[in-house]
């Protein structure tokens, strides 16, 4: 099958293709008359990197979790991949919630201080109003 038809099945960008081929996720197919020709593994292949994007994986991990698919490892390895970044995801998450939790308290400070005077003396602005939690 050509480029397009790869791109349609597997809900990418022949771009996006061309890309993962650059950096080595797809290994580039065999040409015909100048144009790339690619089977069936390759959609399963481009399925699999489009699956792992949707986790949020990154590029690297995608990497390795390829490698493990086409060396046949046990399903324990790709769990570890999983649990390692569901810790990375748990991570992120606490962060963004103390991060909410300081815009919070900035903004309550800004309605209860200084609503209404200029943007240099907005307690929003001001280094050291609020305690990162």
């Amino acid at each position: 099958m050509r480029i397009g038809v790869l791109a349609k099945a597997a809900g990418v960008s022949v771009p996006t293709i061309r890309y993962y081929e650059s950096i080595g996720l797809l290994t580039p197919p065999a040409r015909r008359g100048g144009q790339r020709i690619y089977g069936s593994e390759d959609v399963k292949a481009l399925s699999l990197i489009r699956h792992c994007r949707d986790l949020d994986f990154s590029l690297d991990d995608i990497r390795d979790i390829l490698a493990s698919v086409q060396r046949r490892l046990p399903c324990s390895d790709t769990k570890s991949f999983a649990e390692e970044h569901l810790r990375a995801i748990r991570t992120e998450i606490a962060e963004l919630r103390a991060l909410e939790a300081t815009m919070a308290a900035l903004v309550s400070g800004c309605e209860a201080t200084c609503c209404g005077s200029t943007a240099p003396d907005c307690v929003i602005l001001q280094p050291g109003q609020v305690n990162c939690i």
